[in-house]
């Protein structure tokens, strides 16, 4: 019977001679992680749920990124579509004058500002930290040339992570850049973010320096399975 009622339940119906579920939740259980085997609070059986990891707010630091980007005469965006630089990404598209850059792969980033910079072009990179790996030898690069290098890695692998592949890379994140010559510098607060970024910027663009900037995990948000 208890089995019957827990069925009915999860799919949104009235279990035989039964009141009719709260309209107000249609019936269906709420979306959320669980943990150890999942109960019924009815017929003497209880549900066990894990605590939901907290989201950043929306806040207003991806504009004032953008704007950074924008005071620091930032032409060139490569990127490698990520869902925490999307916001960023968008702007780019939608901005007269920058010139969005897809990527197959990080490490062509690495190149695409070297040649940006002996053009002209100020250049960034987008992408995230899962992806700093594939960069590593295509760094030696930066080393050799002398030239700037800017990078904005968003974070996984530390705040509310799910995905334990991510966790390796995301924990060796900052000693990577640092074993290749590449300074790095760090954002966990919304009111970090543009000053971070606006000195990172001149050390690179007028120090001519590797630069990275970590934009934590907890800033934007730790990623559920849906995203």
């Amino acid at each position: 019977l208890h089995r019957k009622t827990l069925f009915h339940q999860i799919n949104g119906h009235a279990p035989p001679h039964t009141a009719e579920p709260d309209k107000s939740n249609h019936g269906i259980l709420p979306k959320v992680a669980l943990a150890g085997r999942v109960r019924s609070s009815h017929g003497h059986v209880t549900m066990t749920q894990a605590a939901p990891v907290s989201k950043a707010p929306v806040a207003a630091w991806p504009a004032d990124l953008f704007a950074v980007l924008k005071a620091s005469n930032v032409r060139q965006v490569a990127y490698v579509p990520d869902g925490g630089h999307a916001a960023r990404i968008n702007m780019v598209h939608a901005d007269p004058v920058m010139v969005p850059i897809a990527l197959t792969t990080e490490e062509e980033g690495v190149a695409l500002l070297a040649g940006a910079w002996l053009g002209g072009d100020r250049a960034v990179l987008l992408m995230q930290s899962s992806g700093v790996g594939n960069c590593v030898n295509m760094l030696s690069l930066i080393k050799n040339f002398g030239g700037p290098f800017l990078a904005l890695v968003t974070m996984r692998g530390e705040w509310g992570e799910f995905t334990p592949w991510q966790v390796p890379m995301g924990t060796a994140t900052a000693e990577a850049f640092r074993l290749m010559g590449v300074h790095v510098v760090r954002a966990d607060a919304p009111d970090e973010v543009a000053p971070t970024v606006s000195a990172a910027a001149r050390m690179a663009f007028e120090g001519g320096n590797g630069v990275a900037v970590l934009i934590g995990q907890k800033l934007i948000g730790a990623k559920d399975f849906a995203k």
